[in-house]
């Protein structure tokens, strides 16, 4: 199992240069001008060209610019907060949307598996239909505008929580885009983990341990809810990402300074900051890369197949 571990490690490492490498060489190559060129003359922008090594060859400032990501700095900015330091800004954003999208994740994650399992448990009634019912409309509509229907009822009409963010009050004002934000995920694992409990239940190994009296909670618990968890934790990381880095329309209409509402500002301001595109870029990548690592670990805990197949690679 050690090695299993080491060797998903080494490839995410691996993936993640990668990545980093291939996103510079598209950002360098891509045209326009990172400069607000309307507030700048051509000699100040030549200057800060020549300061940030935008005019060395493309190898010299991959070279450059991955030594300095090692020790994690990202540079400056060219358009966006004056030039200050990105990890700086970064760390900021970083938080209001791990705050938020943690949140988002624990509530989804636990009423979309209580819904599910609750659904599964009593295949064919009418909570099994609602359940089913609710899964379509959380898929189907948006995040935002969930978002705009709590902010007229719980900040309008009964005017309970803030319009917008209010980072002094930052739990009492992040309960609304939280929601709003774990409606998409709450409705795909209730809908997956009632599939997938369904499916097990009718499985050859649960009516094995029916048959030698293995009933209620203690079946549910041993065979059925841990064998439905393994694809489910599949359909739930990628889901985690999106929550962590920001819905990009509710970090941006609820004017929450997080990540996504960042990407926006970079990419939409005066003159697009490929800085700030980059080093988010290489953060979404190191995120997915990292969750989908802890998935393949937690693979080896649910199924003791894969520690088999480990176990005998290792040793062969």
């Amino acid at each position: 199992m050690t090695k299993y571990v080491l060797k998903r490690i080494a490839m995410a490492l691996g993936t993640l240069l990668l990545i980093t490498f291939l996103l510079f060489v598209l950002v360098r190559i891509m045209p326009g001008n990172p400069f607000p060129s309307e507030r700048m003359s051509a000699e100040q922008i030549a200057n800060k060209r020549a300061e940030m090594g935008l005019d060395d060859p493309i190898l010299t400032q991959v070279v450059n610019y991955m030594s300095k990501v090692l020790r994690g700095d990202f540079g400056k900015g060219t358009s966006l907060y004056n030039g200050a330091p990105i990890k700086t800004v970064l760390g900021q954003c970083i938080s209001n949307s791990f705050r938020i999208g943690g949140l988002a994740i624990l509530i989804g994650t636990a009423v979309g598996l209580l819904l599910g399992i609750t659904a599964a448990l009593n295949k064919g009634t009418f909570i099994d239909g609602f359940a089913t019912v609710f899964s379509i409309i959380g898929v189907c509509v948006p995040s935002y505008i969930f978002l705009i229907f709590l902010q007229y009822f719980f900040s309008y009409r009964i005017p309970f929580f803030p319009y917008f963010f209010d980072n002094s009050r930052f739990l009492f004002s992040s309960i609304v885009p939280s929601l709003s934000l774990s409606l998409f995920t709450m409705s795909t694992i209730a809908r997956f983990t009632r599939n997938e409990m369904v499916e097990v239940m009718d499985s050859d190994y649960v009516r094995l341990a029916e048959s030698k009296g293995l009933q209620g909670g203690a079946l549910v618990r041993k065979h059925v809810l841990r064998n439905a968890l393994i694809p489910i934790v599949t359909v739930l990381a990628p889901l985690i990402v999106d929550l962590l880095t920001g819905a990009l329309v509710v970090e941006k209409i609820y004017g929450i300074n997080g990540i996504g509402k960042l990407m926006v500002d970079a990419i939409a301001g005066e003159g697009v900051d490929y800085n700030y595109v980059l080093a988010l870029g290489i953060l979404y990548s190191a995120l997915y890369i990292g969750i989908m690592l802890v998935v393949d670990i937690l693979y080896g805990v649910l199924d003791p197949r894969i520690r088999v197949a480990a176990k005998e690679g290792g040793d062969a």
